[in-house]
């Protein structure tokens, strides 16, 4: 036994000094290369012991948050849907109690780079770190468990959701926090990584049963059931209308009534609600190759419609136009990432957001083609446009004023500035995706809980909100609560009134326990 840890010291010794001599380019363990990651005065390092698989880290650095990182870390750079798991275990009392240790997807190797991980801090502390544009502030998502051992985050397009639990449970037992949407292009890079949380300092974690799952392998999303729910506006009284254990989000009314239109598992699906027998979900052949997302919807003739999807040429969200029935698809965004959000009245624009040089603005696009038109350019995160019935206005919702309010522009953008781009609601709640009754007497909107950072999670305590929908000349309107649910991404993206203007239909969500 002696020889055999005296041996086992020397294989992990013989690592260490081989990475010291080479430097940052060495292959270690499963990734390709470790290094210090922005200002580091302390030195960091790795040793790999390839008889029990672990990776102890060694970091340094300030603080992985804020506008930039600093740490040590393990990386590899992949393409596709990615989950990386690992069992973590700080090593001594430490410095601080915010020292962290992390599992990490980065855009690439700068300070400031976009990224998703998840941090296991050293009291405890769990959450879902994101950083959504290069430069730009961190935020988080906190897991409910404390001091978890195993921990793992997922990546699945660009949606990223962290588990936490007790080692040697499989990944999909364990409690989850997000999604998060965090737009990364191909290749990234994933790592492991040590920050001490005090750059005069250095801390070291352990992460064992360390596990990279790609591609389909990598795909277990959040379990919930799907309660297509429609809300009747004279009655004010809610039916559900379909229900099922499995993801499906975003009804828009068809423009006869007879159907909903919703999006599941990358399909899109007619459900019939007028029929006797129990309704069944209609898959509408798009070809090979879409994965739809929750943005889509008719024209108001009923004779054409757009969608958002992915496809294998591109990763990212893109715009397409088809017939009502699917055929004849057509992109009508080739930069990405583009959601579609809403028709003119006409039939003539669509409008939909875009990100652009690492910011999301409102666009518009003719349906005969051409080149998109920027709308907005001032905000820090504009989306949800749609046209009133009159087409005299875009409403959308931003946090250019701190929170996520209602604002309107002019249809042909907000003009020098943004100078034309006007608020509509200002209460402490967080407020998305604004949609006008066919009638033009009222706005619903989807209003998250006060200090809600984006739109990407589903929680407790979502609100449906209705108001009278604004003239002319804003003013002050009273704003009333119709719904209070578990919901949020999916509930509702693109219009879903029906077309007699006396309901509208969303999407309520329970999680199910992993089985």
């Amino acid at each position: 036994m002696t020889f055999f840890l005296k041996a086992r010291a020397a294989a992990v010794l013989l690592v260490s000094a081989t990475l010291a001599q080479q430097g940052t380019s060495s292959p270690i363990g499963v990734f390709e290369s470790h290094q210090d990651l922005g200002i580091t005065p302390k030195t960091g390092s790795i040793e790999f012991d390839s008889a029990s698989g672990e990776y102890r880290v060694t970091g340094g650095g300030a603080n992985v948050w804020g506008t930039e990182d600093a740490l040590h870390l393990a990386w590899k750079r992949i393409s596709g849907d990615v989950r990386i798991t690992a069992d973590v275990r700080f090593i001594g009392a430490g410095a601080v109690a915010h020292r962290k240790a992390v599992l990490m997807v980065r855009q690439d190797l700068t300070p400031a780079s976009a990224y998703a991980d998840v941090a296991l801090h050293g009291d405890g502390l769990t959450s879902l770190q994101f950083r959504s544009t290069a430069g730009g502030e961190t935020r988080e998502i906190r897991s409910a468990i404390n001091g978890p051992v195993r921990i793992s985050i997922k990546r699945r397009g660009n949606q990223f959701t962290i588990n936490v639990g007790k080692p040697g449970k499989p990944d999909e037992t364990l409690t989850p926090a997000g999604p998060q949407t965090v737009d990364l292009s191909d290749p990234v890079y994933i790592a492991i990584g040590v920050c001490s949380h005090d750059a005069n300092v250095l801390e070291t974690a352990v992460f064992s049963n360390v596990q990279i799952d790609q591609g389909p392998r990598a795909r277990t999303p959040a379990r919930y059931r799907s309660s297509i729910t429609v809300y009747d506006t004279k009655t004010k009284s809610t039916s559900v209308v379909y229900s099922a254990d499995e993801l499906i989000e975003a009804p828009n009314w068809s423009r006869d009534g007879k159907f909903l239109l919703v999006n599941s598992n990358g399909n899109l699906y007619r459900l019939p609600v007028n029929g006797a027998t129990p309704a069944k979900l209609e898959k509408i052949e798009l070809g090979n190759g879409f994965r739809c997302n929750n943005d889509h919807d008719f024209t108001r003739d009923g004779k054409r419609l757009a969608f958002s999807a992915s496809t294998p040429t591109s990763r990212q969200s893109q715009v397409f136009l088809a017939n009502a029935d699917g055929s004849g698809v057509k992109l009508m965004t080739p930069a990405a990432p583009s959601y579609f959000h809403g028709w003119s009245p006409d039939g003539k624009w669509l409008a939909f957001v875009g990100r652009r040089d690492n910011k999301y603005d409102l666009y518009r696009v003719a349906v005969t083609g051409g080149d998109e038109q920027r709308l907005t350019s001032k905000g820090a995160y504009d989306d949800g446009p749609e046209y009133s019935p009159d087409g005299k206005w875009i409403y959308f919702n931003s946090n250019r004023s701190g929170g996520w309010d209602i604002w309107r522009i002019p249809p042909e953008g907000a003009g020098p500035q943004d100078g034309q781009a006007k608020r509509v609601t200002s209460d402490e709640l967080e407020d998305w995706f604004p949609h006008f009754s066919p009638n033009e007497k009222w706005m619903v909107m989807l209003s998250f809980p006060k200090g809600t950072a984006g739109h990407d999670d589903k929680m407790n305590g979502m609100m449906l909100r209705m108001m009278r929908a604004p003239g002319e000349k804003l003013k002050s309107t009273k704003i009333q609560v119709l719904s209070t649910f578990f919901g949020g991404q999916g509930t509702i993206n693109v219009n879903s009134w029906s077309p007699d203007s006396k309901k509208f239909a969303y999407v309520v969500y329970a999680p199910l326990t992993a089985r």
